[in-house]
């Protein structure tokens, strides 16, 4: 008898539905009282053609989107055991090999939900990541590897309304961004080969690579249980931060106006666990690994354009307001230029 043979009951979870690794996240309540998060992963069908959609599975284990690399990060114990202590941890998880895939018995951690940490719980996470990093990169067969440069190329948008006016012209673009964004952006899409590069010759550690508050829930305990370890490996210093700040307010779960207070908290947390874990570094080089990875984001502001004149819109599946939800991605969009300037003023430096 298998654990899907105890369920007695199960709720559909929040996933990107577009990703074709998963095929389901659910929430199941077992015979005994239990509940666990039953997630299955869907390898890519043997004989088929491969999908050339931007979320197609891989077989490759490098590859950012393999399809069983949650699998095997939660049978790896090196990686959990590298984070014990760090004020980090992972779901406990128990993997059933299945007929064209495998699934995912996880711990339903209890605690706060990254949509709801304030500004402490926040520098905690950053902090619990500083200390794990600090370790350095970490050798695996399952570990990606040159993430932001095959994901950030992967995304289909028409770039070309960037340099459209009637697209700047829309009422939830023309009313709520900043008069600089139009310019700001075409500097860092000009800079894009550059800030990846940058990125790149950055020293390497061990990275989570998806990093932000949907996949973050902090134990009564105090640390910070990580969720989904899809993307996980080969990453630039500081590259975590700079996916968990952006991406707290893109989908507004952080103030936009409070965008520099969350920044400066967690970039601060970061250098200080860096320090405690022995990292020798030098703090340029953090801040350059979380301004330069802004590039991941350039995409996302042609993708607005397209979308500014639907009827409906959303933030995280949920039905936003078209003017606060520009409003607010417009904030910081033009903090991520702010994020490129000083990059390129770093990085000319070194």
């Amino acid at each position: 008898m298998g654990l899907d043979d105890l369920v007695s009951d199960r709720a559909e979870l929040r996933h990107n539905p577009l990703n074709e690794v998963t095929a389901s996240v659910e929430r199941v309540a077992l015979a005994d009282g239990r509940t666990l998060v039953r997630k299955q992963l869907r390898a890519p069908a043997a004989g088929s053609p491969s999908s050339s959609g931007p979320w197609a599975a891989s077989d490759d284990p490098r590859h950012w989107n393999s399809w069983r690399r949650e699998a095997d990060v939660h049978r790896d114990h090196a990686l959990r055991s590298s984070l014990h202590g760090t004020g980090l941890d992972l779901p406990a998880c128990q993997v059933e090999e299945v007929d064209g895939g495998a699934v995912l018995w996880m711990e339903d951690v209890e605690g706060v939900a990254g949509e709801h940490f304030d500004l402490a719980d926040h520098a905690a996470l950053a902090a619990g990541l500083g200390r794990w990093q600090a370790q350095g990169p970490l050798e695996a067969p399952w570990t990606s590897r040159a993430f932001l440069r095959a994901y950030s190329g992967s995304r289909r948008v028409p770039w070309e309304l960037v340099d459209d006016d009637d697209a700047w012209r829309q009422p939830p673009v023309r009313d709520t961004w900043p008069s600089s964004l139009r310019a700001g952006w075409g500097r860092l899409l000009a800079a894009r080969e550059q800030l990846l590069r940058t990125e790149e010759q950055l020293p390497r550690t061990r990275c989570h690579l998806d990093v932000w508050v949907a996949n973050e829930v902090r134990r009564p305990s105090g640390d910070v249980v990580l969720l989904d370890w899809a993307f996980a490996g080969d990453g630039a210093v500081g590259e975590d931060v700079g996916n968990h700040v952006p991406d707290a307010v893109f989908d507004l779960f952080w103030p936009a106006e409070r965008f520099g207070e969350l920044e400066e908290a967690c970039v601060t947390s970061y250098l200080a666990g860096l320090r405690e874990g022995g990292w020798s570094g030098g703090a340029d080089e953090v801040r350059l690994g979380v301004f330069a990875s802004c590039v991941k984001y350039a995409w996302l502001l042609p993708l607005l354009l397209d979308r500014a004149g639907a009827e409906q819109h959303a933030a995280y599946h949920r039905p936003a307001d078209a003017h606060h939800l520009y409003a607010q991605r417009g904030l910081a969009l033009s903090h991520l230029v702010r994020w490129c300037d000083e990059a390129l003023a770093l990085a000319a430096r070194r």
